[in-house]
């Protein structure tokens, strides 16, 4: 954290830029009060960049809206019921929010609004300490009722009232504590903890849309895997995610296997460091991150205690694509984010054989086809799974999938491998068989993609001839 007097400057740097300063003496000259709160206050004193312009003032939303027009390029009112008015000022969305009061009706995540009378006021209604802090402008005064600035300096997170209270009028906001210990890097306080755990039943009162948003919000940031662990410490996660916690296994003593649970977690940061490294996606990569975490969520319905000591788990792949895609849905994630996650658990093994047995090209373009546009997940993936200690064993298959990924890219250059069809498509198998729209067309289909994937590119006529001779013998 940055010291008070540089946070202090840099918060007089912000007061003074374009968009601020016009909403500022608007404000002023109009008779309202204004302040700067929240996100923006307390990344100024942790020196993170401040992305988003939070404002709250003693104006109703009409009155702010008659104050905004005259100085903005836009404004919306989509969050009017609750206070909110946006606007796009000197180039910068902002939001503008009526002080709030809000009183909860203890049985649904929605408050019943109030518009509160003082900043004080609306900073104590607020989730943690270190999210009430407000700057008054333009005079520049530093308002913090709840003792944020301390709290920051202890890299702590604390609610404003009793942690009782607030979650019990809130349970989202103990999702919240989770998404900022990990975005923040902060440890959560004993008696909010306890909270916590205490009120985790609580959480079922929220929505599964919402609950959905607060885990991305967790998973995006920089380093998710300390807010995973406390929402599986609090017991949070088994009323929102219970798969992961799910993950860990008891270790018989004559049966011994890896621990799942830490497995996953450092499966998940290892895929983070994939994904920025390799650079080949967007970063951060929702997709990546949720497929990492789950991948193995398989293992506990599939394990089976061997002889030999051996524990295996079969199929887990599988078994673990249909758990993902039960609790994705109950979570209302869109379906392509299902879809691909899904896929990449069913897939996430499928490489470890290449390691003992180079695999023919053909086999090699049936992983690409299999993949599909999910293939630089899957490279992310497959490597981030590879946690053994053993250095030896980490290289061997480490050099493998370098020699995949290779012979990938050799064969693509070759033959447009992204692309993989046969040389007829459709309507040339009806037209050369002289049969209607049907199974068999598919049926047809499916037969020269598997001898293009066996023997790579035949050319048109020898997919023909192959097309003849398979329907003689199909019809003999």
């Amino acid at each position: 954290m940055e010291s008070v007097a540089a946070a202090l400057d840099r918060l007089g740097e912000l007061a003074a830029s374009p968009t601020v300063s016009k909403l500022a003496t608007a404000f002023e000259r109009a008779g309202h009060e204004l302040a700067l709160v929240g996100g923006p206050v307390r990344d100024a004193f942790l020196g993170r960049p401040v992305n988003d312009l939070d404002f709250t003032t003693d104006a109703t939303p009409d009155e702010i809206l008659a104050i905004v027009k005259p100085i903005a390029e836009a404004h919306w009112d989509i969050g009017r019921a609750f206070g909110t008015i946006g606007a796009k000022v000197a180039g910068e969305q902002v939001e503008i929010t009526t002080y709030r009061a809000d009183a909860y009706d203890g049985e649904s995540r929605k408050p019943e609004v109030v518009f509160g009378d003082s900043l004080e006021g609306d900073l104590g209604r607020r989730d943690f300490t270190v999210n009430a802090l407000a700057l008054r402008l333009p005079k520049l005064e530093l308002v913090d009722p709840t003792g944020g600035v301390e709290d920051l300096l202890a890299k702590t997170l604390r609610t404003p009232a009793a942690p009782e209270r607030s979650f019990g009028d809130d349970p989202l906001r103990m999702l919240r504590a989770a998404r900022f210990s990990a975005q923040l890097g902060f440890e959560v306080e004993e008696g909010t903890l306890e909270a916590m755990s205490t009120l985790a039943a609580e959480i079922d009162r929220i929505s599964a849309e919402r609950v959905r948003d607060e885990l991305v919000k967790l998973l995006l940031t920089s380093s998710p895997r300390g807010g995973i662990r406390l929402l599986v410490d609090s017991g949070l996660a088994e009323r929102v995610l219970p798969e992961v916690p799910a993950l860990r296994l008891e270790v018989d003593e004559h049966h011994h296997h890896k621990d799942v649970y830490e497995h996953s977690l450092t499966v998940l940061d290892q895929a983070i460091d994939y994904e920025v490294s390799r650079g080949n996606l967007d970063s951060p990569d929702l997709v990546v991150r949720i497929a990492a975490l789950l991948h193995d969520i398989g293992k506990p319905g599939t394990r089976r205690l061997e002889s030999g000591g051996v524990v295996s788990f079969h199929h887990h792949d599988v078994v673990g694509a249909k758990l993902a895609r039960k609790r994705l849905r109950a979570l209302r994630f869109d379906n392509d984010t299902i879809a691909a996650v899904s896929r990449l658990i069913e897939l996430h093994l499928r490489f470890f054989g290449y390691a003992d047995a180079a695999w023919t090209d053909s086999a090699v373009r049936r992983y690409v086809r299999d993949a599909g546009d999910q293939l630089e997940r899957l490279h992310i993936l497959t490597r981030a799974d590879v946690t053994t200690r053993n250095r030896r064993k980490a290289d061997r298959l480490g050099f493998a999938y370098d020699d995949l990924e290779e012979r990938i890219a050799v064969l693509a250059e070759e033959e447009e491998l992204a692309a993989v069809r046969p040389e007829l498509d459709g309507a040339d198998i009806m037209r050369l068989l002289s049969i209607p729209p049907g199974p068999v067309v598919g049926e047809a289909y499916r037969y020269l993609l598997e001898v293009r994937l066996d023997e790579g590119p035949i050319g048109a006529d020898a997919a023909e001839q192959r097309l003849r001779d398979w329907w003689a013998s199909r019809e003999a």
